[in-house]
Order: C-alpha cells, then sequence, then structure tokens
C-alpha cells in the first residue's frame, strides 16, 4: 500500500489514535446487558446510546488541516 493517499486533509483531534478499544468495550457492555434483559423476559430492551457515552471516548471529533505533510497523509 505504498501508494496509498488519503483524499482530504482531515485528521482526528485526540491523544489516541483509534477508538476501536473504546468502541469493543461499550458493544460488549451492549450484548451483555441485552443478554441479561431477554434472560429476564423484559419488552423493553436497552440501546447502545443508554449504556456507553460517546462522549467519554478517546478521540474529541476530526479536523480539517492544510498543513499536513506527506508522510501524515499516508494510510
Amino acid at each position: 500500500m505504498s501508494r496509498s493517499r488519503k483524499k482530504t486533509k482531515i485528521q482526528g483531534i485526540a491523544s489516541i489514535d483509534s477508538e476501536k478499544e473504546d468502541k469493543m468495550d461499550a458493544n460488549r457492555k451492549f450484548r451483555r446487558k441485552t443478554k441479561q434483559q431477554v434472560k429476564k423476559g423484559d419488552e423493553q430492551l436497552s440501546e447502545l446510546r443508554e449504556i456507553s457515552n460517546v462522549w467519554s471516548f478517546g478521540k474529541d471529533g476530526k479536523t480539517y488541516r492544510g498543513d499536513l505533510s506527506n508522510k501524515e497523509m499516508r494510510k
């Protein structure tokens, strides 16, 4: 993938590179709570947003940066 480049100069605002671990933890909690509710026989199941808060994840969104170098534009 030596020729693979980003098309737009957008980069995440964060101290981490990825939210993958945060998303995995949130979905794991969601699946566990849903299974417990199904076993109880609850008719109203929880939603993902009730269990996890995206504002507590490591990234704070994305922003356009016109000063990115060629190295930062690589995938």
